[in-house]
């Protein structure tokens, strides 16, 4: 199938899940289409003696297109810099101590705590695997998703403030848990002893410091641009911004920077939210709807992919036990990751109550997670059984995370409002 003829089957299938979720499910709408589409690829492959070449079909498309890369070389960069146009500057800039420890300690945290238990805990049931393995997991785990998490806090009502840290916790715990997950994944690769400390450093460093810089320097040129416009010409700023974004990735992948840090802080450099008032207006309100129904059809085509991926997951019962170990772990290591750093926190500065809580069941994972996990088959020298065994624990995660903690989560907020009032 054609690239544009792919693209177009999403779209319509976008707009007849959206129609059915928005007239019967009635469901938060990542939620309820990625449960159609899951519906769906099971219907296709519990069908399969009845309807052989549909699912034939379906597995050659969901094969023949990478998902990995069409997130995150396509969608990843559009979602990131959408969000970031929506978050409050100055709330930001109030809770920057908060969020710049939980996108950095927390996630390190909570990926050597799940690879550590997972480690543990695999070979109760003929599972095991190098610890290294087990931290690659962890690391894809760990951070939160930025496009799960911004859908699901836009349909509830907490404090600005609490609602900066999880909003910008998600947006830069992502760009920094890729790179983590790259560097363990460059210690996999090479071997242990191949690896020098300075050289993981160097990586970091420049992934994360390299990637702020990028997304700061064009950020900065583009706002200045927008200002030269003054809402004149709409479609020139939509232009300059589009460039921004697909210019912006070209250069952070030719650089081996960080694509996600950079469209985090050029979206922050746009926003208008919590600016002064000579630079809220510096783009037209045309723009900030042109780049809000591209947040809503990009959530919409990415969480069709991520529940039509289950076609494509290699099913063995050992893999499902393992997958129930996952969930119950990455809750652990993520109430770990936030609640040692909040409780530290806590000796200098204020936190509502049920701020952890809040914290670890809101920590939604997606598709990032996915991409990552499936990004591993490219790796020549894994172990087809080792990457199928990730595979499947994060799948399990993801979908739990979405349906269970994402349809739960509003009571959460709804008593925390009511004990912080």
């Amino acid at each position: 199938m054609e690239v544009l003829d792919f693209i177009t089957l999403l779209i319509i299938m976008a707009a007849f899940f959206t129609l059915i979720n928005v007239k019967y499910l009635k469901l938060p709408s990542t939620i309820g289409l990625m449960l159609l589409a899951l519906g769906l690829s099971l219907f296709i492959i519990l069908g399969e003696w009845v309807f052989r070449t549909l699912n034939e079909l379906a597995t050659n498309l969901m094969t023949e297109y990478d998902f990995s890369k069409v997130l995150f070389q396509v969608m990843l960069s559009f979602l990131l810099f959408a969000g970031a146009l929506e978050l409050d500057l100055r709330k930001l800039g109030e809770e920057k101590w908060p969020i710049f420890i939980l996108a950095t300690v927390g996630v390190l945290l909570s990926t050597f705590v799940a690879g550590t238990a997972i480690y543990y805990l695999l070979p109760l049931i003929g599972l095991p695997l190098d610890y290294i393995y087990c931290l690659l997991f962890g690391a894809l785990i760990s951070p939160t998703d930025p496009i799960a998490v911004l859908a699901m806090i836009k349909k509830t009502t907490v404090s600005k403030n609490l609602e900066s840290q999880i909003a910008g916790e998600s947006l830069f715990n992502d760009g920094v848990g890729v790179v983590v997950f790259l560097t363990i994944l460059a210690i996999a690769t090479k071997g242990v002893n191949n690896v020098e400390a300075l050289n993981v450093v160097e990586l970091f460093a420049v992934e994360v410091l390299g990637g702020l810089l990028l997304g700061a320097v064009i950020g900065y040129f583009g706002l200045h641009l927008l200002r030269i416009i003054d809402n004149e010409h709409t479609e020139i700023e939509v232009l300059i911004t589009l460039s921004m974004v697909l210019g912006g990735a070209s250069i952070a992948d030719l650089l081996h920077v960080s694509g996600p840090l950079a469209m985090v802080t050029m979206g922050l450099f746009v926003g208008r939210k919590g600016r002064d008032k000579n630079l809220e207006d510096a783009a037209g309100e045309y723009v900030y709807k042109f780049w809000h129904l591209m947040d809503e059809a990009m959530n919409a085509i990415l969480f069709i992919l991520i529940g039509l991926q289950i076609i494509v997951i290699n099913y063995e019962t050992d893999y499902f036990i393992a997958a129930g170990f996952a969930i119950v772990v990455v809750l652990i290591a993520r109430f770990i990751g936030v609640g040692i750093p909040i409780s530290l926190m806590r000796i200098r500065r204020t936190f509502p109550k049920f701020t952890i809580r809040i914290l670890t069941w809101s920590g939604l994972r997606g598709g990032i997670s996915v991409a990552l996990a499936l990004s591993l088959y490219e790796t020549t020298n894994f172990d087809t059984r080792i990457v199928d065994i990730i595979i499947t624990m994060t799948y399990c995660v993801v979908l739990f995370s979405i349906v269970v903690q994402g349809l739960t989560v509003k009571k959460l907020f709804e008593k925390f409002s009511e004990v912080n009032k």
